[in-house]
């Protein structure tokens, strides 16, 4: 798929999702991101992508809430012409503690990582198949990509992720061939601000690669995805190597 012309919504646009957006519309894509809470960040992003000449627009949603995933797609199409690309970025990443870990938890994490990505893919791929065609990208894990838990605490976390993988495979084969679905499994991006020094050098130690990857990676996958005909149903791990440690 050429991206010139072309509407992208961008879900979770802060951090890495700002760094995507500005590749997107280096590629001539009108870019729509949503936020829940990061307004300012997301407003900075489209600041930028407006210097450089691209067509954007931001969009407040909570995406927990299953009738703002509707809206969101609904408003996006009508704002920038219809949708040709979805990235499903938006997520949510806490350690629980194992007294923690009830029905709360288990719909805190699946609502915001794997219901919103379904619901928002169902509603955009309607809008993509009055085209003939469009992109649809999730977001998993690394750690849920290699099939095994390897920390305590995440128990809702994972699994929300591995459903991600799950949704992506039976959307591919669901929405094929007009429309292409993948996700990329993101590992040692960009350290949390919390990390020491030391933390992020033992996370650097322990990758293959030997290194934080940065943002510009997964924006390279994110663009592979995008522009390739002929892949879909896949996850692919961006992450230095690290799930082979």
């Amino acid at each position: 798929m050429n991206l010139d012309g072309k509407t992208a919504l961008i879900t979770g646009g802060a951090r890495i999702g700002a760094v995507v957006a500005e590749a997107l519309a280096g590629r001539g894509a009108r870019v729509a991101l949503s936020y829940r809470s990061s307004e300012n960040a997301a407003r900075e992003t489209a600041e930028a992508i407006e210097k450089a000449g691209a067509e954007v627009a931001i969009f407040k949603a909570d995406l927990a809430d299953p009738e703002a995933c509707s809206k969101l797609v609904s408003e996006v199409s009508a704002r920038l012409g219809g949708l040709d690309i979805l990235v499903n970025m938006a997520s949510t990443y806490v350690k629980r503690d194992w007294g923690e870990q009830g029905a709360g938890a288990w719909n805190e994490d699946l609502n915001a990582n794997a219901r919103s990505a379904y619901l928002l893919s169902i509603y955009a791929a309607e809008v993509m198949k009055k085209s003939g065609a469009g992109r649809i990208i999730n977001f998993g894990d690394w750690i849920a990509a290699s099939g095994r838990p390897r920390y305590k605490g995440y128990t809702t976390y994972y699994t929300a992720k591995a459903a991600v993988r799950g949704l992506t495979e039976a959307l591919a084969l669901e929405l094929a061939p007009e429309i292409l679905v993948n996700c990329i499994a993101p590992g040692p991006i960009l350290p949390p601000d919390e990390l020491s020094e030391a933390e992020k050098n033992d996370v650097a130690v322990a990758t293959p690669l030997g290194r934080w990857g940065g943002a510009d990676e997964i924006a390279k996958t994110v663009l592979f995805l995008i522009e390739s005909d002929f892949v879909t149903g896949e996850t692919i791990r961006v992450d230095g190597g690290r799930h082979l440690a």
